[in-house]
């Protein structure tokens, strides 16, 4: 509907609210979209959070050893290439064998055989051109720390025909417990600094709202040695062994968790 004016002007037409009446339905229906939620059965209310992360350390005395090994070799053809590193890796397993070892307990770590190229100049213009195929392998074995069972194994490593690139390294034997122990720590951590704040501020610390752990790889892990540092021709021939006077550190770890709380 039209209102008709002078000069052929128009305007829409309107109505006539009570502005009380308007004013007791805007405090009694909720209004959504200005997120107030006091009347709206099942809505969660705004509250104030605090956000604190903790963290979990440990020191630990290290209870394994690790022996990592690197094979490698480079023939012609590709298939000769995974031959030989199948063959390369039972030799080690029959050197292992000898120290009480499972032919299971020499686990990879990575493999990989890549084609190797050779670079040579041709009318001023290098080029390169397939030679071979080169293969990688990294393994490991672990034991409970014995020096004289270490000292052994070296020296018979070394003094083998494969002569594998050599690092050792100490470790934990539970790894799992250490992390899962350093997760507590972190929580703990957080919820005694929350308190504090909280205390601090004068207000009150109330239910987790959420906890945030972000998994990331903890290493628990030191290496007193670098690699190939044990050669052969270091050690007279007539001993059998190395004698290894290797006391390593202790490992620090850590992690960190993240808790969301209420507070009011």
């Amino acid at each position: 509907m039209k209102c008709r004016l002078p000069g052929d002007l128009c305007l829409p037409a309107f109505s006539y609210t009570d502005p009380v009446k308007i004013r007791e339905k805007l405090e009694k229906e909720p209004n959504e979209k200005a997120g107030i939620g006091r009347d709206m059965p099942g809505k969660e209310r705004d509250m104030g959070t605090i956000r604190v992360t903790g963290k979990g350390s440990m020191k630990l005395h290290p209870d394994m050893t690790r022996i990592t090994m690197e094979l490698g070799g480079q023939l012609p053809e590709y298939a000769e290439t995974l031959r030989m590193s199948a063959k390369d890796t039972e030799e080690l397993k029959d050197v292992l064998s000898g120290y009480g070892f499972e032919r299971t307990d020499l686990k990879t770590l990575d493999f990989s055989v890549d084609p190797d190229y050779e670079s040579y100049k041709e009318k001023g213009v290098y080029r390169q051109k397939l030679v071979g195929y080169r293969y990688r392998h990294l393994l490991k074995v672990e034991f409970d720390s014995d020096r004289e069972r270490l000292g052994k194994l070296l020296y018979a490593l070394a003094h083998c025909s494969l002569q594998p690139e050599i690092r050792i390294s100490y470790t934990v034997r539970d790894p799992e417990a250490v992390k899962n122990a350093l997760i507590g720590k972190a929580v703990l951590d957080a919820k005694e600094k929350a308190a504090a704040l909280t205390e601090a501020a004068g207000i009150g610390l109330k239910g987790i709202q959420s906890i945030d752990y972000s998994w990331r790889e903890v290493s628990i892990e030191c290496f007193p040695m670098q690699r190939n540092v044990l050669m052969a021709d270091t050690v007279m021939e007539n001993r059998s062994a190395y004698d290894l006077d290797l006391e390593p550190d202790d490992v620090e770890a850590a992690d960190t968790v993240t808790v969301v709380w209420e507070i009011g």
